[in-house]
């Protein structure tokens, strides 16, 4: 199953961080216990990675206010560090493809 990394930013004052936490937790969602914060070092978002069907599935899980500012990517592991083709030089590898 695919794996995406969600990233919910939000702003920088003490209250909005409450605001946030308690916005998920409101909602339903597991994603305010299960995330990790960087507002103790003044990063001022929240991720996530969960493992689901699609992109839109992913955004799903994250209340409607929050949906829209949410970047979500989806994950993969080196596919050119398995290739038989990866010479140990991304520069000069052109072709990063997994053989299968």
């Amino acid at each position: 199953m695919p794996k995406f990394l969600i990233e919910v930013p939000h702003e920088e004052e003490l209250l909005a961080c409450a605001q946030v936490v308690e916005g998920f937790l409101n909602y339903g969602s597991h994603f305010a216990t299960k995330a990790d914060w960087g507002c103790r070092d003044g990063v001022h978002k929240a991720w996530i990675t969960i493992e689901t069907d699609s992109k839109e599935e992913a955004r799903n899980i994250l209340p409607p206010s929050y949906r829209a500012q949410a970047t979500i990517i989806k994950l993969t592991n080196s596919p050119w560090l398995r290739s038989t083709r990866y010479s140990g030089n991304m520069a000069k590898n052109s072709n990063l493809q997994d053989e299968t």
